[in-house]
This record gives C-alpha cells, sequence and structure tokens, in this order.
C-alpha cells in the first residue's frame, strides 16, 4: 500500500499524463479508504478545470477582438 505523499504525487501527475494501470489502481485503492487524498484528488481536478475554463474563455474573448 502506498502513502499519501505517493498518491498525492500520483494524482498531479496523472493530471499532465496517463498513468499505468498499476498507478491508477493504487490511487483508485487508496483514495477508496482516504479521504484526505480523495479531497486532494477533486480539488486538482476542479482546479485544473478551472484553469481551462479559464484559459478558453479569455481566448474566446481574444479570438471576437480580432
Amino acid at each position: 500500500m502506498r502513502n499519501c505523499r505517493d498518491i498525492s504525487a500520483l494524482v498531479s501527475q496523472g493530471l499532465d499524463k496517463k498513468l499505468s494501470l498499476r498507478e491508477r489502481f493504487a490511487v483508485w485503492l487508496h483514495v477508496m479508504m482516504c479521504n484526505r487524498c480523495r479531497n486532494f484528488q477533486t480539488q486538482t481536478q476542479f482546479i485544473r478545470k478551472a484553469a481551462r475554463h479559464y484559459t478558453d474563455d479569455l481566448q474566446s474573448r481574444l479570438d471576437k477582438k480580432l
């Protein structure tokens, strides 16, 4: 079983690259049992979506001006 530090690193890496099946399973298993890591995963996914939405909105506003 991996510890919270390992899982949070994998969650962060998973935002930028596809994790292996073993890594995804380790995250899934740990997150099922650990509220803190589940919250971290949810929050990082939310921040990623919010940042993507923000940059898309800025790009569309820029496109309208040009």
